[in-house]
């Protein structure tokens, strides 16, 4: 049998035709929930408990929030104020870490089987209410299509940072977000923020060997800042041994400065690494991309207080993206509860699922 000549580089098409997809059996839910977060969670238990099928899709792992915060960072609440699904949350101490809320969300998960799609980016949400179009791409860019009958937005805000927007912040040795200490050992870091993120930041820095430097444009550390680290941080500052300059700002990033606008002038510091930690935002580009009508000043969502349905129908927002700018007014303690009341109005509208849904399509 003749060989066939192998294609040289230069045959070989770039891209080859998509094949065009249908929706697998799987993807027809009455309910599909964008956000796997403890919110986003509560919402598909809540909707299983009403009888409805759910699917969870999440751009990052199971509760990656919490998988990015700091690696020994200890909760401000109690365990039973992170509890959902009614499993109880049990720790070793008063107040829970990240590694046991990790655990417990696993546990969650398992417990309830639900189907969580992690790694999968939604690009697009078409239709209308009953018959929602989802298109989401994974890490390996395949795509993938869903169909619902109702959608449930509960995507949080800690992906999005609240940029700086000065020279510099681009470069290599900024973040704005904190992971451990070790890394920056006899190093000089600036920590720019005054709430409880540069403040439990700036002392584990500074514990860990880094010589810290705290920027915050406020008079003096938030009223918000946990009361056990509040006169910690302060300690620290009042000891000159950690420094700390108010009333100012970063105005510009260099490879080896930053330079500060203080009330006595601008200075220049030395410095190796910044951690910009001033807050995050929700997406609100993907809310208007669905359709949802946003408040003119605090970029709140448009939704029935009742039943948190936006004005989008079959639309609903639920945890923290309800409040819009006002990041600190929902946490996980209250917007656990979104999934309760959004079940009530998905069961009283779609009953126990729909028969005539074909959840067998092909």
């Amino acid at each position: 049998m003749k060989s066939q000549t192998p294609l040289s580089v230069e045959e070989i098409p770039e891209t080859l035709p998509r094949r065009q997809t249908q929706a697998r059996a799987d993807s027809w839910n009455d309910v599909l929930v964008v956000g796997a977060g403890p919110t986003g969670m509560a919402c598909a238990i809540e909707a299983q408990k009403a009888g409805l099928k759910a699917i969870v899709i999440d751009k990052g792992c199971l509760v990656n929030s919490i998988y990015n915060y700091p690696t020994n960072m200890v909760f401000f609440t109690t365990p039973e104020l992170l509890e959902i699904g009614d499993i109880p949350f049990t720790t070793a101490s008063a107040k829970p870490n990240r590694l046991e809320a990790l655990e417990y969300y696993r546990r969650v998960a398992e417990h309830y089987e639900l189907d969580i799609r992690q790694y999968e980016w939604v690009k697009t949400i078409t239709g209308e209410d009953n018959d929602f179009r989802v298109a989401t791409t994974n890490r390996h860019d395949a795509i993938h299509d869903y169909r619902a009958r109702k959608i449930v937005l509960a995507t949080g805000y800690y992906d999005l940072a609240n940029k700086l927007n000065v020279p510099g912040e681009d470069l290599a040795k900024v973040f704005h977000y904190y992971r451990e200490p070790h890394p920056y050992f006899d190093t000089d870091v600036v920590v720019i923020g005054g709430k409880n993120s540069a403040a439990e930041t700036a002392l584990d820095l500074w514990r860990h060997g880094a010589r810290v430097t705290l920027v915050h444009r406020g008079a003096q550390m938030h009223n918000h800042v946990k009361y056990w680290v509040r006169p910690d941080i302060e300690n620290r500052i009042k000891a000159g041994e950690i420094t700390a300059y108010f009333n100012s700002e970063v105005r510009e990033i260099g490879e080896d400065c930053v330079v500060v606008r203080t009330p006595s002038g601008t200075i220049r510091l030395r410095n190796d690494f910044v951690f910009a930690l001033t807050g995050y935002h929700p997406d609100y580009d993907f809310l208007r991309s669905a359709g949802i009508e946003l408040s003119s000043e605090q970029l709140r969502p448009v939704c029935d207080p009742e039943t948190l349905e936006s004005n989008v129908l079959g639309i609903y927002v639920a945890g923290v993206i309800v409040a819009g700018s006002r990041t600190s007014e929902i946490f996980i303690e209250n917007g656990r509860f979104h999934g309760k009341l959004i079940a009530a109005d998905l069961g009283a509208k779609l009953g126990r699922g729909n028969p005539n849904f074909p959840l067998d399509a092909t």
